[in-house]
């Protein structure tokens, strides 16, 4: 499990997650990338329980994705079925993130981030602006733009399909699909290639 964990977290998390993953006996599966989710955590058919996490993610997210999943299994465990990200979660995510909260693990710059989005921590990290950019050093994957610095008006393109890019709306921006004409909302840090600048 070390060969593997050391791929893809940082050095020094990895005896704090092996003790986790053999305590509550995880099952990980490192999968290739979602575009909809970092991580999954399931009930096999078979009763046994299964955590997923994409492989494309960097060690910062990686960790946390794994942790956030880990509570799930735990949750679970100790309250059967309950909300998602209800409060039996959140407490249980808080309380296994704590001993990560270093800056031998977490490089100080995302540490202030990292404990502000912990104080009430949503379904995902990507909703937590500020965390997400942290967490990916604020760069965008290569040939890709941050939607936030994408001209208002401008096309792009994401999953295959072209954008008008349209104004914020409180926290996310209104976005025209041009193959529909429908609107959809972009998180702020959702990335995005720029296909062409209106004059």
């Amino acid at each position: 499990m070390k060969k593997t964990l050391v791929k893809y977290i940082p050095e020094e998390a990895i005896p704090l997650v092996e003790y986790l993953i053999i305590e509550h006996k995880i099952n990980l599966k490192i999968v290739s990338e979602r575009q909809t989710k970092h991580g999954d955590f399931r009930r096999l058919p078979n009763g046994h329980m299964q955590i997923t996490v994409n492989n494309n993610l960097n060690p910062y997210q990686f960790l946390l994705t794994l942790v956030h999943e880990i509570a799930h299994h735990v949750t679970y465990q100790k309250f059967g079925r309950v909300q998602p990200h209800g409060k039996e979660w959140k407490t249980v995510f808080q309380h296994l993130m704590l001993p990560f909260l270093q800056p031998e693990i977490y490089p100080k710059d995302i540490l202030p981030y990292l404990a502000n989005y912990l104080k009430n921590p949503k379904a995902s990290t990507d909703t937590d602006v500020n965390l997400s950019l942290a967490l990916r050093r604020g760069q965008s994957e290569n040939g890709k733009n941050f939607i936030f610095e994408v001209p208002n008006g401008s096309v792009f393109q994401f999953k295959d399909t072209l954008y008008k890019k349209g104004s914020k709306r409180r926290t996310r921006y209104e976005c025209l699909n041009l193959s529909n004409k429908r609107v959809y909302l972009f998180n702020q840090n959702a990335e995005v290639k720029l296909v062409a600048l209106n004059k």
